[in-house]
């Protein structure tokens, strides 16, 4: 039976995926779904952010070899990809010059192409699935705006939610600077926000099929995820 390795930028992520998402695709057919922090996230503040590409693709790359029925994907947030450097991902620094529609699709091509070509060929590397999250994590909680505030114990945000919300088409589309990236919105409404509980609460709330309803991008990554065992 197949196996689902999700290479998650955090621990945010990390509660999503074994808390949330793992019981669902346990239904289309995985025999295992498991989430696997990029480096030591839990270090991040001490190490300078998100792992370099080059040490995150050399796990994928361990990890397809090792196991050949593994599906392996990655669940990071766009805003905070290295574009420069010894760090820099595929396709973040092009990215960042193209409209809103073209950003991830750029990175998740560029993602894959390296990968495949460290494999040899496109053949082994359909089994790496890349998925970047528009703009990051907070921004998939803005997908019901009551329910995220429900969940998360403060009922009063909704309406400031709703306004952020109201500003963009999607939930996704909730920009990437310092100031105006979704989890810097719901900071700045959330005193003390703890992102890994909260977000995971807020989630519970929601549900994964409204944020599908929401989300595009991510309901496509969502779509090929519960396919794959049916190949």
């Amino acid at each position: 039976m197949p196996r689902l390795l999700i290479h998650v930028e955090g621990e945010t992520e990390e509660s999503f995926v074994n808390e949330i998402l793992a019981g669902h695709l346990y239904a289309c057919g995985y025999e295992i779904v498991s989430a696997r922090l990029v480096g030591n996230a839990r270090l991040r503040e001490k190490r300078g952010g998100i792992r370099a590409w080059s040490t995150v693709k050399k796990d994928i790359l361990n990890h397809l070899k090792e196991d050949p029925d593994c599906l392996a994907t990655t669940m990071v947030d766009y805003y905070g990809l290295p574009q420069t450097g010894e760090k820099a991902w595929p396709g973040r620094a092009e990215a960042g010059k193209l409209p809103y529609a073209e950003k991830a699709d750029c990175i998740e091509k560029a993602l894959f192409a390296d990968l495949a070509q460290a494999l040899g060929g496109e053949l082994e590397a359909r089994r790496f699935a890349p998925f970047v999250v528009m703009h990051e994590f907070e921004g998939l909680l803005f997908s019901d705006c009551e329910a995220f505030a429900e969940g998360i114990g403060r009922p009063q945000l909704a309406q400031p939610f709703r306004e952020i919300r109201q500003q963009f088409a999607t939930p996704e589309e909730i920009n990437d600077s310092p100031i105006t990236a979704p989890s810097k919105r719901v900071e700045g409404l959330v005193e003390g926000y703890e992102k890994p509980l909260l977000g995971t609460l807020a989630v519970l709330k929601i549900g994964l099929e409204t944020i599908r309803g929401e989300c595009p991008h991510f309901k496509d990554w969502l779509a090929r995820l519960e396919a794959w065992p049916k190949k």
